[in-house]
């Protein structure tokens, strides 16, 4: 049976994590997974003929916003600004901490949505009397940012950042080291475990 370091064995399974394995993946998706080559100007369906079909649409004064989320597992969720002429005016990543860091206390679920966009997850946490959203995005650690609705009004009632536990499967202490084990063992390997989470991602978004 194979010993490694607990600290080298996390930075391998970081190397194969969920971010390069989405981003090598996406050459096979039939779409972009960005709107980084469309053209200011650009329809709404050309846009769509490009990036799939939008994760949802918000009517605005001067025009409307389209949300192209590429959760649960993907850190990214884009927001395109169209005028009243249904043309591409602008576009925006807005899964950033400078982004998260705008959401205040009362501000609604609507609210919250037009700027974030939906949640890679979405928890009822009936004692508390909370729905709990929570984002994965790029960060120099493995978390997320989550925002906490009241359950009858559908307000902002706090907010913060947490550690994400598709990270935590892979992660234990420093002080632990681990065992590979074969692949006749009883218990799953952890690497056959992470290949399956990856499978799992790519399905998700080239859907």
């Amino acid at each position: 049976m194979s010993r490694v370091n607990g600290s080298s064995f996390r930075n391998f399974l970081r190397a194969m994590g969920l971010s390069a394995t989405v981003a090598v993946g996406l050459a096979g998706c039939a779409t972009s997974y960005g709107p980084q080559a469309l053209r200011t100007g650009a329809s709404l369906d050309e846009v769509i003929a490009s990036l799939g079909a939008p994760t949802a649409r918000y009517a605005q004064v001067s025009g409307e916003r389209v949300e192209f989320a590429r959760g649960p597992y993907g850190k990214h969720t884009f927001m395109l600004d169209f005028d009243a002429q249904g043309k591409l005016r602008s576009w925006e990543q807005v899964l950033t901490e400078a982004k998260f860091n705008t959401v205040r206390m009362g501000e609604t679920r609507d609210e919250v949505l037009l700027a974030l966009g939906h949640p890679a997850e979405s928890k009822s946490l009936p004692v508390q009397g909370r729905t709990l959203w929570s984002y994965r995005y790029d960060a120099a650690f493995c978390k997320w940012f989550q925002v906490g609705l009241d359950s009858t009004t559908g307000k902002v009632v706090d907010t913060g950042y947490g550690p994400d536990p598709l990270c935590d499967e892979y992660q234990t202490s420093e002080a632990e080291s681990f065992s590979i084990m074969p692949a006749h063992h009883a218990k799953r390997p952890l690497l056959v475990v992470a290949n399956a989470r990856h499978s799992q991602a790519m399905a998700a978004l080239c859907a």
